[in-house]
C-alpha cells in the first residue's frame, strides 16, 4: 500500500527546503520509502512536487511522528493545494526499489472507465514483460481511496532521447500493438508527467 501526494507549490518556495526539512535523523527512516520528485522547467505544470510514500511499520511511528508533524507544518506554508490517493500495487508489478542514476522519471496516469480495472490488469500482466528490456518499469499502482479507477505507471529513463527510443522500440516487439489496441478504449483520460528526483529520493 502506498500514498500518492500531488501538491501545487507556491512559486517563491524552493525545493531545497523539502530536503532540509526531511533530513533529520528520525525522519530518515521514512524517507527511505519516499519517492519525492519535482517537475522540471520544460513541463507544462511547474512547482508541482509528487511524492510516493510507503507508510512505515508501527514500530517506527513514535520515532518519526514529531519530526513528521514539524515537517507537515512547514510544508503547509509552501503549498497552494494538495491531493492524496491511497494506492495498491498490481500483483505483477512490485513497489519501487532504490536505483542509481541519473535518471528522469515519467508518471503516466490513466482514468479508466468504471468496471474495466480487471481487464486493464490482465493485459498489462502480459505487457510488462515487453516493456522491461531496459529495466525502465519502476512501479504500477491503482487507486483504492480518492479518485477511483485511476492507474499510475512509473517509468525510468536516462534522458528524453532514451525515453523516445525505448517507447518506439516497443512497437517492434510481438504483442505490444495488441495491448495498445485493447487498452486504449478503456481510458477516459490520461496524463503524463516528466519528473526529476530530488536529493532525498532513493530513486536517482
Amino acid at each position: 500500500m502506498l500514498i500518492l501526494i500531488c501538491s501545487q507549490r507556491k512559486k517563491t518556495t524552493i525545493s531545497t527546503k523539502y530536503s532540509f526539512t526531511m533530513s533529520s535523523p528520525n525522519v530518515s527512516m521514512l524517507t527511505m520509502n519516499f519517492v519525492r520528485m519535482s517537475c522540471p522547467p520544460f513541463t507544462l505544470t511547474l512547482n508541482t512536487p509528487v511524492s510516493l510514500l510507503a507508510p512505515g511499520t508501527r514500530g517506527m511511528e513514535s520515532k518519526i511522528r514529531q519530526d513528521f508533524m514539524d515537517y507537515r507544518s512547514e510544508r503547509g506554508k509552501m503549498l497552494l493545494s494538495r491531493r492524496n490517493q491511497l494506492l495498491l500495487e498490481f500483483s505483477f508489478w512490485n513497489e519501487p526499489v532504490p536505483r542509481s542514476g541519473p535518471n528522469i522519471y515519467e508518471l503516466r496516469s490513466y482514468q479508466l472507465r468504471p468496471g474495466t480495472m480487471i481487464e486493464w490488469g490482465n493485459y498489462w500482466a502480459r505487457a510488462i514483460d515487453i516493456r522491461q528490456k531496459n529495466h525502465e518499469a519502476v512501479g504500477g499502482f491503482f487507486s483504492q481511496i480518492g479518485s477511483l479507477y485511476t492507474v499510475h505507471h512509473l517509468w525510468a529513463y536516462k534522458d528524453l532521447q532514451s525515453r523516445e527510443d525505448t517507447r518506439n522500440a516497443a512497437w517492434n516487439r510481438e504483442g505490444w500493438d495488441e495491448v495498445v489496441y485493447y487498452t486504449v478504449p478503456l481510458i477516459q483520460h490520461m496524463e503524463s508527467r516528466i519528473m526529476i528526483p530530488m536529493k532525498t529520493s532513493p530513486l536517482k
